[in-house]
């Protein structure tokens, strides 16, 4: 709070307080009281009137710097309210009050909108179990009656049911505490059983799929780390160039251990690459795919975020992608 600033907003008074001092010196002089009394009043009621505007400054001004420093202090801001000291103004009691209803119904909005998002999820999550019961009935007609028009229908249903997967994670995603678990587990079980999960598409496109090197234990949630590897997957067929392969390897340093996720696509161009891990991001490919939703890539950082392993592209445009996922050695760091 500026003194000028306070100045201003007393601007009022110190009229006031002139044109009393002015009257009052004339008033004075009209009874030819001495000119040194007439200083003297005048002085004694300058002086009072400068101490009690610089004690009532110097208590708003210490009231709201606390009020400032505790506000940038909170990540919370919202809750501002509880913290507010009881203030010895009525200025400040009046704006207390005000700001403590209006931080009450916001809160109750925030609550009320939270309890209708997660009742929105809740019905999202229950849908896409129910719409997965018909799917695999779908899937298991197509298999007791095989021909090419049943291929075609499996085929079909597995990206559906991919898509399907991919809005269940989308739906979880703001809200992983209670379906999140690091444990220790086999690097290169978990590649296998991907791969397994996606052989339908890897054999229907011709793929030829390498690996190399995955002995080594990591920590992650499986549930999170096959979906991630999934739709990494599934980018590399969606955007493969010619005949696919695709090359699973990894590595490891002194804290961290490194999976490499390769293929021989058409690739990502420099201007997009910087870009493929954000929300609704297409690029240049995702236009020329038109199925592409620019959702896949983005769930897969998020999740990898909340993991707290790393997730990167390196690639160039006609060159094919390389995904690198490092995870750190010392499983405290997902506690922390």
């Amino acid at each position: 709070m500026k003194f000028s600033n306070f100045l201003k907003d007393k601007i009022l008074f110190l009229l006031a307080q002139s044109f009393i001092i002015v009257f009052l010196a004339f008033l004075l002089d009209v009874y030819h009281i001495s000119r040194y009394a007439v200083i003297l009043i005048c002085t004694t009621i300058i002086i009072t009137s400068f101490v009690a505007l610089a004690y009532e400054y110097l208590i708003r001004s210490r009231y709201y710097n606390r009020l400032n420093k505790t506000l940038e202090s909170m990540e919370q801001k919202q809750y501002i309210a509880s913290l507010l000291e009881e203030p010895n103004f009525a200025e400040a009691e009046v704006l207390c009050e005000i700001l403590k209803r209006v931080t009450k119904a916001m809160n109750d909005e925030i609550a009320s909108y939270k309890i209708s998002q997660d009742e929105y999820r809740e019905y999202i999550e229950t849908w896409i179990h129910e719409i997965k019961i018909p799917i695999s009935c779908i899937d298991l007609i197509c298999q007791n009656n095989r021909n090419d028009i049943t291929k075609r229908i499996s085929e079909e249903t597995v990206r559906v049911d991919s898509y399907i997967e991919q809005a269940l994670f989308y739906a979880r995603s703001k809200n992983v505490a209670s379906d999140y678990s690091i444990r220790r587990l086999s690097l290169d079980s978990l590649v296998k059983a991907a791969v397994k999960k996606h052989s339908k598409q890897l054999i229907g496109c011709g793929a030829q799929v390498k690996l190399d090197n995955l002995d080594y234990t990591v920590y992650a949630d499986e549930k999170w780390l096959d979906f991630i590897i999934g739709q990494i997957i599934a980018n590399s067929i969606k955007y493969k160039k010619d005949a696919l392969t695709l090359w699973f390897s990894a590595s490891e340093n002194k804290e961290n251990i490194i999976l490499f996720i390769r293929d021989n696509g058409i690739g990502i161009s420099e201007g997009d690459l910087g870009r493929v891990f954000e929300k609704g991001f297409t690029g240049e490919n995702g236009r020329a795919f038109a199925k592409s939703t620019g959702i896949g890539l983005y769930l897969c950082k998020e999740l990898c975020n909340k993991m707290y392993l790393g997730l990167e592209a390196q690639s160039a445009a006609g060159d094919g992608t390389t995904i690198k996922m490092t995870f750190p050695k010392d499983r405290q760091s997902f506690l922390q």
